[in-house]
């Protein structure tokens, strides 16, 4: 590849890194070391067809990759613990802001959410992309892609329900 290209898919990773992470995290169920890894091998990937896709839209190209492989690291994914940076402390009362906190909670429930379901509810909602180019970027049909995302939130509508109890 040539310096000037290079230099292009340089000015791309650096305009879209933090976006793509984000989306990745979402994919992951929140888990950023998986999310940087699959952001990282979905760069790769772009990086051998940048000469070919560079005018079209590599954007396109590699959201579709990171979510192939969010599905095929879902796959492979073992469900015991995870680690974590540091230990959770106990939330003090209005030390945290509500948006946070609604923030956090979607994406706990979005990691309940099977991959194929999460990564529909994410690119449908999240990145706004029509039900054609979801049913494009997960490789398949339409209806399935709008049976994945409507069962991803009527499941993220039972996560996220508050139980009120009658009254009397």
């Amino acid at each position: 590849m040539d310096q000037a290209r290079a230099g292009e898919f340089d000015a791309f990773v650096a305009a879209r890194w933090s976006a793509l992470l984000h989306l990745a995290r979402l994919l992951t169920g929140g888990d950023r070391h998986r999310a940087e890894d699959l952001v990282q091998e979905s760069l790769v990937k772009l990086w051998f067809v940048w000469p070919r896709i560079a005018d079209e839209a590599p954007e396109a190209y590699v959201r579709t990759v990171l979510v192939r492989a969010a599905a095929r690291s879902a796959r492979r994914r073992w469900w015991g613990e995870r680690p974590v940076e540091q230990v959770p402390e106990a939330p003090v009362a209005g030390d945290v802001s509500a948006a946070v906190a609604e923030r956090s909670r979607l994406e706990v429930a979005l990691a309940r959410l099977p991959a194929k379901q999460r990564a529909a509810v994410v690119l449908r909602y999240y990145q706004d992309l029509s039900e054609r180019q979801v049913a494009e970027v997960l490789g398949c049909p339409l209806g399935t892609a709008r049976s994945h995302a409507a069962r991803g939130v009527a499941r993220l509508r039972e996560l996220l329900a508050d139980v009120i109890e009658p009254v009397g």
